[in-house]
């Protein structure tokens, strides 16, 4: 208490006063050293905002044991708002198909096109209708401490299982810093860390995942720098998720991945949960190729989301800046289908190519 009260002492007294005018009319000149203000040298005293109680917490080797986990698509009604009855079917058709896990709001569902009022209200939606048959893994992250900290308490608070989290972008910091941010966040609970530096434009090295080992809340990484950097950790004993489709197959089987989080099994996840439980399987890995490369045509979600609309799974509404794909990968996709086969993508309807006035693009929701 006795800190409590130096506070308030230093925050009643004015940081500089202005100088008292003397009966001659003459200033007073003072030689004094200034001193910064001591709220800003004493220890923050601001304590987390978590529960104890155990009856809902999953462990982070809980997260560890996930092996197919979907990076969700976010739907849209025609004026921008989520389309909260064909998410729900998306995820209906994740969990029957055999899908662990769920990102939500990650790059995948646009939560960077979200409010955080937005991300924290899906992160609960999701939890409170499927929270008891699929894992809800909430992106929290921001380039931000300060944002990330107090979007990772409301996420735990309103029930996610463990939070994804980004190193700060576009303004980047030090090695150290990135040790310092993830250190703020990873106290709340279980963690994967996001390494993705074509996003960032920063890659977070081995050396800083080692000294954040050592927390027991970091469930482990999702690696895209390649399969190299997989075996690197798992060497180790740290878990990774291969985030690259591409490379999945070969980072379970041969680097020692504990599975992947997927943009691809949004659309085919029971041939996602085959190339992760079935063995080896580089037919089926081979097959998927054509489509994996088709997603990522365009930066990620804009294959996702123009595939989805054609599949009639979610309406053709984009949150700007981004627009479908053009007429000929629409009508590149209906051949992928056809190929691969109808039945095992998501939803029930035939799946068209659709045309340019089809889609609803939108700038402002």
């Amino acid at each position: 208490m006795d800190a409590l009260r130096s506070y308030g002492a230093c925050w009643r007294e004015p940081a500089l006063q202005a100088p008292r005018l003397r009966r001659s009319g003459a200033y007073k000149r003072r030689n004094v050293q200034w001193r910064f203000p001591r709220a800003a040298v004493v220890p923050n005293f601001h304590l987390p905002m978590r529960s104890y109680e155990v009856k809902n917490r999953t462990s982070t080797e809980d997260i560890k044991a996930l092996r197919l986990i979907t990076a969700i698509k976010t739907p849209y009604l025609p004026d921008g708002r989520f389309d909260l009855e064909a998410y729900d079917d998306l995820i209906n058709m994740q969990i029957v198909q055999g899908v662990e896990g769920v990102i939500v709001g990650g790059t995948t569902g646009e939560g960077q096109l979200m409010s955080w009022d937005e991300h924290i209200m899906l992160i609960g939606h999701t939890v409170n209708c499927f929270g008891g048959s699929i894992k809800v893994i909430g992106n929290t992250g921001s380039n931000s401490t300060r944002e990330a900290i107090h979007a990772t308490e409301q996420g735990f608070a309103v029930g996610m299982h463990a939070a994804l989290h980004i190193n700060p972008y576009y303004g980047k910091t030090s090695l150290e810093g990135l040790i310092s941010h993830f250190d703020c966040v990873l106290s709340m609970g279980p963690s994967i860390i996001y390494n993705v530096p074509t996003r960032t434009g920063q890659d977070i090295p081995p050396r800083v995942i080692h000294a954040l080992a050592k927390s027991p809340n970091l469930a482990g990484v999702k690696e895209c720098v390649g399969n190299d950097r997989v075996k690197q950790y798992t060497d180790n004993g740290i878990a990774v998720w291969s985030g690259n489709d591409d490379q999945c197959h070969d980072a379970r089987w041969n680097y020692g991945a504990m599975g992947v989080i997927s943009v691809t099994s949004n659309l085919v996840p029971g041939l996602m949960r085959e190339l992760m439980f079935g063995g080896k399987y580089p037919s089926l890995n081979l097959k998927l190729m054509p489509l994996i490369e088709w997603l990522f045509h365009e930066p990620n979600p804009i294959g996702l989301n123009t595939a989805l609309a054609q599949l009639g799974v979610a309406r053709p509404v984009f949150r700007l800046p981004y627009v479908p794909l053009p007429r000929a990968k629409r009508v590149e996709f209906v051949n992928l289908v056809m190929e691969i086969g109808r039945e095992y993508f998501v939803g029930d309807k035939e799946v068209a190519v659709l045309e340019d006035d089809d889609f609803i693009l939108i700038g402002r929701y």
